[in-house]
């Protein structure tokens, strides 16, 4: 966060997009087209697997929990059947599409990990808020569609650690499962290397074995020294694809593998397994964009939801004007009251104003509660590091708890903002990282955001590698702009500010 409160390489072509050779669409051999359609059944199977049990799982879970809790209350609604399958069916709709939208039918979502828990039980109790408001204002035009309050929560209460318990443990079935295969990375340069390198410090555990594209680099290691050694025999290793390997990871420019080798791996990745390039590997899995693979032709792609003209555009600005003109008469009150801390603590302003870069590059004046102390050097560091002695006692609370940030909901009623989008920087930030880092001006095709997909995701920002790291993000939150992407923010977010994570 900043401290100032006073006043490259060519992009990593998606192997589908190059340019092949009309002898792909021709038909392999009948041996090799038996294989890859048994290969391909059992990788569909792998694929859909875990997400149609869980969904199965959910569906029969609630209706049994919610029949016996209605059941032992002798809740009277229980005794009528049409109505009782017609407020099931509505609950689970909801239930379902808030576990989607925190990835809980995702077999790559780590649902073992606190964050998950956290998410879930968030995603619950929005089920739990939004299902309860259909169904209580249907009942006001059908008094038959008024289900005990009690039975309700209770079906929650006791739907949610069920429903967490046997995601583990279909978790820890496909982690088996998966554990035994592979990654087949094929490059043996600097990009497979950069990759290697990343893969190390993620959550994901499976192997990776290199196939090197110049025999020069065969026999030796990817990394130095404990990395796994680069290979060769690409070709007998994609006849094995289906047995060993649970996707291909192109690690090298679509220049270094030669048009018969292309035509081999879209067949693969149409008939056989997942065929990543760097960049949809690193949205798939870590979701957020790797920067070697932006070009200045990076907006133009297909497959961007942000769009000239974008339903979505428009409800969520309607969505910011509703809920921060909501929250602004909620909390009017409390800002208040801390702007009179603030003043009594640390004496005026207790408003602090300062030059952000918005939508377009067009800049706008931010507000925020002032945190810091009032004396200042124009050439002291821009940045707030960890117990930094410039934050007074009171503003390493408002921080903290993330109130100092409440005066912007001024800046999102007004149009200057929203409440989810990258982080509206010092337009002095902005300008040092403009030089720096190449493309970072892509960040402003968005409005800023309050919170974003880097706030709730990168843990602390306080050095230009920081910046760096969270404008990956970033550009994964504009190639990804949805509702979905947003919903899963919005309860990053909560879990964020309940434990205190994240800048």
């Amino acid at each position: 966060m900043l401290a100032h409160e006073r006043q490259t390489s060519p992009s990593d072509t998606n192997v589908v997009d190059v340019a092949i050779r009309p002898s792909i669409w021709r038909a392999a051999p009948t041996q090799d087209r038996q294989s890859t359609q048994s290969g391909a059944s059992q990788l569909r199977g792998l694929d859909w697997f875990a997400p149609l049990l869980l969904i199965l799982c959910d569906v029969v879970s609630w209706v049994l929990l919610y029949g016996i809790t209605g059941y032992i209350r002798r809740d009277a609604f229980f005794t009528t059947p049409f109505e009782f399958m017609l407020v099931d069916c509505l609950v689970l709709a909801v239930i379902v599409q808030a576990i989607y939208i925190i990835g809980g039918y995702d077999r790559n979502t780590e649902t073992r990990s606190l964050t998950y828990t956290t998410e879930h039980i968030l995603a619950m109790i929005g089920a739990a808020i939004v299902s309860s408001f259909i169904i209580y204002s249907a009942a006001t035009f059908d008094q038959g569609m008024r289900p005990s309050r009690g039975v309700l929560f209770l079906s929650f209460v006791t739907f949610t650690p069920f429903s967490m318990f046997y995601r583990r443990i279909v978790h820890a079935r496909m982690a088996t499962r998966t554990a035994q295969r592979a990654f087949l990375v094929i490059g043996s340069g600097e990009l497979a290397r950069s990759f290697y390198q990343a893969y190390r410090t993620s959550p994901n555990r499976q192997r990776l074995e290199f196939i090197g594209t110049d025999p020069a680099s065969v026999g030796k290691h990817i990394a130095g020294a404990g990395s796994p050694i680069i290979e060769s025999g690409i070709e007998e290793r994609l006849a094995q694809i289906d047995r060993r390997y649970s996707g291909v990871i192109l690690a090298s420019a679509p220049s270094e593998l030669g048009p018969t080798m292309l035509d081999r791996l879209v067949r693969t990745q149409f008939q056989r397994t997942r065929v990543y390039t760097l960049e949809s590997f690193y949205e798939t899995h870590w979701r957020h964009v790797p920067l070697h693979t932006i070009d200045p032709f990076w907006p133009l792609q297909m497959g961007f939801q942000l769009a000239r003209i974008s339903p979505y555009h428009y409800l969520k600005r309607l969505f910011d004007i509703a809920v921060s003109t909501l929250l602004l008469l909620v909390l009017s009150p409390l800002v208040i009251a801390l702007m009179c801390l603030v003043w009594l603590t640390s004496g005026r302003p207790a408003l602090f104003r300062q030059t952000r870069v918005g939508r377009e590059g067009n800049s706008f004046i931010a507000y925020k509660l002032r945190t810091m102390k009032m004396r200042f050097d124009e050439d002291e560091d821009i940045y707030t590091r960890e117990d930094d002695p410039r934050v007074t006692p009171l503003g390493h609370w408002l921080r903290k708890l993330r109130f100092d940030e409440l005066p912007q909901l001024w800046n999102v009623l007004r149009g200057d903002m929203s409440l989810i989008g990258p982080r509206a920087e010092w337009t002095k930030c902005a300008e040092r990282y403009e030089n720096k880092i190449p493309f970072y001006h892509f960040r402003h095709l968005v409005k800023p955001g309050i919170t974003g997909w880097a706030q709730v995701n990168y843990p602390y920002g306080e050095s230009d590698e920081d910046a760096i790291e969270k404008l990956k993000y970033d550009l994964y939150y504009i190639r990804r702009y949805s509702l979905k992407l947003d919903a899963m923010i919005f309860l990053k977010t909560i879990h964020t500010v309940l434990f205190g994570k994240g800048r």
